[in-house]
């Protein structure tokens, strides 16, 4: 019946520092709908960003910035993210951990976003 996830909206507390986090710390290209709303590309999916406290609607019953736990595949190895992160002065909050993934065992490195919402970045183990 379902083929696949096309977007995840992301209430966020400041569309700009969020593009800038998404665009510059995890790669991801922005595309811009309009003052309120922000598409964040990843592959043939997004994730979109919806500023807090706006009349876009429909949205979820209670849409809170921080509230999300995302967990992104990396082509990078960890230690290339790790490197990444420390160069743009990221904290990682924990890891290299490993993790069961959709497809199987993982390892992951855990960050946060500006809104707090937990950002978990894996490869599969081998």
């Amino acid at each position: 019946m379902l083929t696949g996830l096309d977007h995840l909206v992301v209430t966020v507390t400041d569309i700009p520092r969020a593009v800038d986090f998404y665009t510059r710390v995890l790669g991801l290209e922005a595309r811009y709908r309009d003052a309120e709303r922000v598409d964040l590309v990843l592959g043939d999916m997004a994730l979109r960003l919806h500023q807090a406290g706006t009349p876009v609607s429909p949205k979820a019953v209670q849409p809170t910035p921080g509230s999300l736990d995302l967990c992104f595949r990396s082509a990078l190895t960890l230690d290339e993210i790790h490197d990444h992160l420390g160069a743009l002065q990221i904290p990682i909050e924990e890891g290299p951990v490993a993790r069961q993934g959709t497809s199987g065992p993982i390892m992951s490195l855990y960050l946060r976003d500006p809104d707090g919402n937990l950002i978990e970045i894996c490869r599969p183990s081998r």
